[in-house]
């Protein structure tokens, strides 16, 4: 399959590529312990895609918004499908797989809208459900993780809904 140079430069891979960049900081395997596993990979882009689409979400011009949250979808889910291809993973095996990743995606997002609504113990409970640390460190990195999140959803509440679908985002967890 041939990709148009247009495809490749658009806004829409930009963001892609910088969360993919977020979701593979080195900070969540040594300093929060998460096992590096496929799952969770895939769960750290829904969770970094799902706060920008709740900002988005908040801009009136709806028409702009739903063709950005398709293509987003549509590129996540492309990409992740070619992944598990090159895995050697079957039809069968990718097709089931990517229902139940599209379920995943669903349930993080809609938690994701509520989640400045969430207490602490709620918010480790909902990532506690997405995302697996190493067995042998469970302790304060689930609260670490979460102080994560709070601040990239602060962060992503800050943001400009243009510079979101310019791929203009540049969070720096310190």
């Amino acid at each position: 399959m041939f990709f148009h140079k247009d495809f490749l430069n658009s806004n829409e891979n930009k963001l892609y590529n910088k969360i993919v960049t977020l979701s593979r900081n080195k900070l969540f395997y040594i300093d929060f312990l998460i096992e590096d596993s496929f799952q969770n990979r895939v769960n750290l882009i829904f969770l970094h895609i799902s706060f920008l689409f709740n900002k988005v979400k908040e801009d009136k011009n709806t028409h702009l918004y739903k063709k950005f949250y398709q293509k987003i979808f549509d590129i996540i889910f492309n990409k992740i499908e070619i992944n598990l291809r090159e895995l050697g993973f079957g039809d069968v095996t990718v097709n089931k797989n990517m229902k139940y990743l599209v379920k995943i995606f669903y349930d993080i997002l809609l938690n994701c809208e509520k989640y400045n609504d969430k207490n602490l113990n709620q918010k480790n409970l909902f990532l506690n459900k997405y995302i697996t640390l190493k067995a042998h460190k469970k302790g304060s990195s689930r609260a670490d993780l979460s102080l994560y999140f709070d601040k990239y959803h602060s962060f992503c509440l800050d943001l400009n809904a243009n510079s979101v679908l310019k791929g203009e985002i540049d969070f720096i967890y310190i």
